[in-house]
């Protein structure tokens, strides 16, 4: 009988059984699947692995999964996505949580709505750029430019104080006009862009979708007021230029943070911008311009302003 009960023990331990699964060292929650998800999981699981951590000490699974199966208790959660951050930062505070993959509104709504407050505990990697970065690369690609457009909407308005005061230090002016949410986009677009050198779109999902990207673009071509975005699907879609972070980026930054946490360090008490980011230059718009730019060129000069002390 002793002899049974051990070769069970012994075979369950080498199935992996219920009775013996160890706790993940650190579980990602993605809002939902995709690629963007798929190579922040892959960029953050193979850098923690690169320094030590065990492959099955990181578990990712989907915010369905999550709400609808048993909860682990690791040492840290991240969330990738605002769906994914805003049910954690429901959950268990004891536990650690990183946010990933959402925009500085969206994080500071879910500070606003959960009570908690950024600290070693809660903390996040925003997914837009610094304000300083975006009016760096106006600069550097318009150097003649002196009045930089803005839409405002209800999450990009809070914005507008530090906006102003970054461009203020740099010698630009915002031109700028609010949408107010339910009224119609292009009174204010056309405003705007009368008085723009070029037009800087910030995420705000009120002003920049799916439905009103082509109309925000073909106004400013037809008035020859380049468009500097946030993401490089508008490059391509005929904005002149981008700065932006990949997910893998933003991965290898939320596994730094993590290896932090594993090692009794805690996380980041105030939320950080990506460190690394890209620059897209959409050069038939660039040469239409007149403009002797590239990419390679805009994200050299980027990098250096921001290492100079």
């Amino acid at each position: 009988m002793r002899r049974f009960v051990l070769r069970l023990a012994l075979c369950l331990l080498a199935a992996g059984g219920p009775a013996f699964a160890a706790e993940p060292a650190v579980v990602l929650v993605s809002s939902e699947t995709g690629p963007a998800y798929a190579q922040l999981v892959e960029a953050t699981t193979a850098e923690l692995e690169r320094v030590g951590v065990a492959r099955d000490g990181v578990r990712h699974m989907t915010l369905a999964d999550f709400q609808e199966g048993e909860r682990p208790t690791p040492k840290l959660f991240v969330a990738l996505g605002v769906r994914a951050a805003t049910a954690l930062a429901q959950t268990d505070e004891r536990i650690p949580l990183l946010c990933t993959l959402l925009p500085r509104t969206s994080f500071e709504r879910i500070v606003q709505e959960s009570g908690r407050r950024p600290s070693s505990q809660f903390s996040a990697i925003y997914l837009d750029q610094p304000l300083s970065r975006q009016l760096e690369l106006v600069r550097q690609l318009l150097p003649q430019a002196r009045r930089v457009g803005v839409l405002w909407g209800e999450a990009s308005i809070t914005q507008q104080g530090p906006l102003e005061a970054a461009a203020a230090s740099r010698g630009l002016r915002v031109v700028s006009a609010r949408v107010e949410p339910g009224q119609a986009l292009f009174p204010a677009l056309q405003k705007v862009l009368e008085g723009a050198d070029v037009l800087l779109a910030l995420a705000d999902p009120q002003i920049y979708h799916g439905g009103s990207i082509q109309n925000i673009l073909l106004g400013s071509v037809r008035v020859r007021v380049p468009v500097v975005a946030f993401s490089h699907a508008y490059v391509k879609a005929g904005a002149l230029a981008a700065v932006y972070s990949t997910p893998a980026q933003i991965g290898l930054q939320a596994a730094a943070m993590t290896r932090a946490v594993l090692q009794g360090r805690g996380l980041p008490s105030a939320p950080q911008y990506a460190r690394e980011f890209e620059v897209s230059v959409n050069l038939p718009v660039a040469h239409a311009l007149a403009l002797p730019v590239d990419a390679s060129t805009l994200l050299a000069r980027l990098r250096s302003l921001e290492r100079a002390p």
